[in-house]
């Protein structure tokens, strides 16, 4: 395993909690990490435990230079037992703690973003960076932390307003994405990175502007390419009907997985009620639950999806939950699909054009 060289993040960690976090003297600061357990230790390969473990430790090095440089500053690191899979609830402990801080920088292997802990930690005042699968190279001078966050706020709140007053949508790719959905009565998102205000809340790297599609709304497909997914090596396609996966075709080993977790050949429930109950009913799973546009123009590595979410001109299709971010459908999972070379359609006006951004 690559040892992490502390000096060499320093400035970067420092400028994330001044900057991104606008951390001021005497606030409680929690750092969050997540540990494998044993099942993890059976499952995983040595490559993707090493991984999750150096994850890990930048996680307790960032805890370290935070104590170090905010000395007026209360910083606690806390790690907790590593759960199936993002938006799955990390327990009341966790919850506990990121409720009573602050300012909650989550470097975690599985997202925290989608979960209740979450939002009821912003709803009692906490900012939060969740930052799901960082890499400590998006710390160095030209990584996608190093944007100018100022430059990206301007351009994603517009965006994002662009989204809100839009009724449907249309993504296409050169892949053979081609998929339409309602946005009619949902309001978009941006986010930019700068969490100043008190229960503010996104991802680190940040650079997006998102929105909750109307359930029951999506047809057509999604196409993820090799590389724009973790481990994905051959191309995936996900079929979509009245807004529910209704097939994934390839993938390989990713496909099998995917298919497995949404139960296809499985009969789903129908989306009325599935706010009710997480994680039971395969429907929810199924959810066509976000559609989110990239800004950020230091994001470049298609390593993480934290950064490839982030990569200006892309656009990305999330699965599951999205009743963190305006929709009603509740689920143990979130999973984003990274579309490259996008075409993005606004009742019937073309806003970005094989990626490039046109507004």
């Amino acid at each position: 395993m690559e040892w992490i060289e502390k000096d060499r993040i320093r400035e970067g960690v420092i400028n994330m909690f001044r900057v991104n976090m606008g951390v001021k003297e005497g606030e409680r600061l929690l750092v969050v990490t997540d540990l494998p357990q044993q099942e993890a230790w059976q499952q995983k390969d040595s490559s993707q435990l090493s991984e999750i473990l150096k994850r890990s430790m930048l996680a307790k090095m960032v805890s370290e230079i935070g104590l170090e440089s905010f000395p007026q500053c209360t910083v606690e690191f806390f790690p907790y037992p590593m759960v199936a899979r993002s938006g799955t609830e990390p327990g009341e402990e966790v919850a506990r703690r990121m409720g009573e801080a602050d300012v909650v920088i989550a470097i975690t292997t599985h997202s925290l973003s989608h979960t209740d802990a979450r939002v009821e930690a912003c709803q009692a005042g906490a900012r939060i960076a969740s930052m799901p699968g960082f890499l400590a190279e998006m710390f160095y001078p030209d990584g996608p932390m190093a944007a100018d966050y100022g430059r990206i706020a301007e351009e994603t709140w517009p965006l994002a307003e662009m989204l809100s007053q839009a009724e449907k949508a249309t993504a296409r790719s050169r892949a053979g994405t081609d998929i339409s959905f309602s946005l009619a009565g949902r309001q978009g998102g941006a986010d930019t990175g700068l969490f100043h205000e008190r229960g503010s809340f996104g991802n680190l790297p940040a650079g997006e502007a998102y929105i909750a599609p109307c359930e029951g709304t999506g047809n057509g497909q999604i196409v993820v390419e090799e590389g724009w997914f973790r481990v994905l090596e051959e191309k995936m396609v996900l079929h979509f009907q009245d807004g529910l996966v209704s097939g994934v075709k390839g993938g390989g080993e990713v496909g099998e997985m995917l298919r497995d977790l949404l139960g296809l050949g499985k009969e789903p429930m129908a989306l009325k009620g599935l706010q009710a109950r997480r994680g039971e009913e395969y429907g929810a799973r199924r959810n066509l639950a976000e559609l989110g546009v990239g800004t950020n123009p230091n994001a470049r590595s298609t390593a993480s999806l934290l950064e490839a979410e982030k990569i200006r001109g892309t656009v990305h299709i999330a699965i599951g939950d999205n009743a963190h971010i305006g929709g009603i459908v509740s689920a143990d999972l979130h999973w984003d699909f990274v579309i490259p070379h996008a075409d993005l359609i606004l009742d019937g006006e073309t806003i970005m054009r094989d990626g490039e951004l046109l507004i």
